[in-house]
Formats: structure tokens, C-alpha cells, sequence
């Protein structure tokens, strides 16, 4: 009776065994895929809609409009021509590897949050790679649009070569100004949006 009891249970346990042997991953089998972690950063659609309550005109001699150059958005979706940007607008040109820029997007974040719809904040990301990014966007709560310039080309075409880079822009789409003193805090951030855009902003 015991014999045949065994020769039963010999193919339940078998079955057993290969259940139990196939849920466990093989050796050297890849580890599953994770899922693409969301961008801090906001869509780019907006940005060539004029602020909503941006002011007609921006004070300053009319300067040049913004290089003639088409960029992708952080977050995908349509890429964004520049000469089509609605000003008035501050852009920041910035990169993951960069201190000083590192260290000036908290001010440039709480600059969008007291935009109140008088202008938009921009970041251009440039040589940068998309996880270095993704990274610093989480870290420093940085959700403004984001473009991307895996080159250099709108530096090349403000022939300017400097990280990090400010750029101040018309309600015209006119440059008023660009800055590359190093990295800008709340005040400095304030001052440049009151002179160039005739816009007050409480540092």
C-alpha cells in the first residue's frame, strides 16, 4: 500500500518541483524592465502662447530675436521653434554636470511660481544627458517647460559659450538680455525681470 501511495505522489511532487523551479529567474536572464519614471518638468505646448497677463511691451532698446533653431521638448511631444516662443520670457540655459547651475534652478523655479502669468520661465537643458536631467528636475522640485539641446547650437547661435546662461526675452520675442555672471539667486533673478521686463517680482 505504501508503494503505491509513493508511485501517486511521485508526479504531484514532480509538478511541484517545475512550478516552483520556473518562477524562480535563470541565471543570467535580464531583470525585468522598470517603467519610464514620469518628467518633473511641464509640457512645452504652452510656451508659444503669449503669458496671460503679459505686458505689451517690455522696456529696453529692441534687440535680436531669438536664433533661428527648432528644439524637443523634455517631455516629448511636438518640438518647439524658438523664433515661435512668447515673450516676455526668462530662459535659463543649464546642465546636470554644472555647479552653478545646480545651485541657481531652486531660484529660477520659485521665479515661475511668481510669474503669475506675466511671463514664462524656460529651461533649456544643453549637453547634458536625459537621466542626469530626469535626476536634478526630481531632486530640486523643478517642474517648469523644459527644452532640450543635446548640443551646443542655441549657445552657438547667441554666440555665447558660458554655463549657466540667462537669457531675458522681450514681449516682442526680442533679446533684452543675457546673463552669464554665474549662478543667480532670488534678488539678482528679481532685479534682471524689473529691468528688462518692467516686471516687479517679490524676491
Amino acid at each position: 500500500m505504501s508503494r503505491r501511495l509513493a508511485y501517486l505522489l511521485v508526479p504531484v511532487l514532480a509538478v511541484l518541483a517545475g512550478c516552483t523551479a520556473t518562477a524562480e529567474p535563470e541565471r543570467g536572464d535580464p531583470p525585468p524592465a522598470r517603467a519610464a519614471r514620469p518628467s518633473p518638468f511641464a509640457d512645452c505646448a504652452p510656451l508659444t502662447a503669449a503669458p496671460a497677463s503679459a505686458p505689451a511691451t517690455s522696456p529696453g532698446t529692441p534687440g535680436d530675436p531669438l536664433p533661428e533653431l527648432t528644439l524637443n521638448c523634455f517631455t516629448g511631444g511636438a518640438p518647439v521653434a524658438l523664433r515661435d516662443l512668447k515673450g516676455p520670457a526668462v530662459i535659463n540655459v543649464w546642465a546636470s554636470w554644472c555647479p552653478p547651475c545646480r545651485k541657481e534652478l531652486p531660484a529660477f523655479q520659485r521665479l515661475s511660481e511668481r510669474a503669475g502669468g506675466r511671463f514664462q520661465v524656460i529651461g533649456v537643458n544643453s549637453r547634458d544627458s536625459q537621466g542626469g536631467a530626469q535626476s536634478i528636475g526630481e531632486d530640486f522640485g523643478v517642474r517648469f517647460p523644459m527644452l532640450v539641446d543635446q548640443g551646443d547650437a542655441f549657445e552657438h547661435g547667441l554666440g555665447r559659450n558660458a554655463f549657466p546662461l540667462t537669457v531675458i526675452v522681450g514681449a516682442d520675442g526680442r533679446i533684452r538680455h543675457t546673463d552669464s555672471t554665474g549662478a543667480l539667486d532670488d534678488a539678482r533673478l528679481a532685479e534682471l525681470v524689473r529691468t528688462h521686463l518692467g516686471v516687479t517680482v517679490t524676491a
